[in-house]
């Protein structure tokens, strides 16, 4: 069934998500928290968005929920023709693999394998992907493929866990604070990796950060607050990563 429109730009391309008054309530112990209070938010083909908001916010729970690694308490939630609140926790991991690619703060990568043993856990279960030494030279990693985490900084590590996010060639790449564990300089070298995704390969990016300075490289920034979306933004020129400063 079709869901109403939310509010975005006249020229905006098509939207990939759409989700309408998404609530999340989650139990802890005797007390409730809501987590989402009736978000409505579009995320669009191309598009680099921004959701900035403190702690507690909602950020973290909206792109999960878009990235099928929780569900909603009510709403719904559709990707193109599909609707995520139907699907049981099988298909939820099928959309996982096949479409969103996923960066968080912490790199989560095996200590025991080298930066192209850490890309190839993915690419020996995606349906289309590229190799892993394609991924890692987009990342500008291509010198250090048989390297170790623990013989990398903290930025190259990063890097590593963003070739192995976009080595399936995902339609989405949702970022949890990517910058949050990294010095200033380290971050905008990881932020123009980020950008290079989306510009060159044109994939959908939605970037969860405390950085309101990271916003100016956006299309559009979404600002939430207590579980709603309480502003949104558009760019007119997006800044690029190398110009940032914070």
């Amino acid at each position: 069934m079709p869901v109403p429109a939310a509010h975005s730009a006249p020229d905006a391309p098509p939207p990939v998500f759409e989700a309408r008054d998404l609530t999340k309530v989650y139990a802890l112990g005797e007390m409730e928290v809501q987590a989402l209070r009736g978000v409505d938010f579009d995320l669009h083909e191309g598009e680099f968005v921004v959701l900035l908001g403190p702690s507690g916010s909602g950020k973290s729970t909206l792109l999960n929920i878009l990235g099928g690694l929780d569900v909603p308490t009510s709403g719904q939630v559709r990707y193109r023709d599909h609707d995520l609140t139907a699907y049981d926790d099988e298909a939820l991991t099928r959309y996982r693999r096949d479409h969103v690619g996923f960066v968080f703060q912490f790199y989560n990568l095996i200590p025991s394998l080298t930066a192209r043993e850490n890309v190839a856990l993915i690419t020996e279960i995606a349906a289309n992907p590229m190799s892993p030494e394609e991924a890692l030279k987009l990342v500008n990693l291509g010198e250090r493929l048989d390297h170790f985490p623990s013989q990398m900084s903290g930025g190259e590590q990063q890097r590593v866990a963003i070739a192995r996010a976009i080595a399936k060639r995902p339609e989405v790449l949702l970022c949890d604070e990517p910058t949050g564990a990294l010095d200033v300089k380290t971050g905008i070298l990881v932020l123009e990796v980020i950008e290079k995704v989306n510009r060159e390969l044109g994939t959908t990016t939605a970037v969860i950060t405390h950085n309101a300075v990271i916003a100016s490289m956006a299309d559009r920034i979404v600002h939430l607050s207590d579980g709603r979306i309480v502003k949104e933004e558009h760019n007119r020129e997006r800044v690029a990563a190398e110009r940032l400063q914070w």
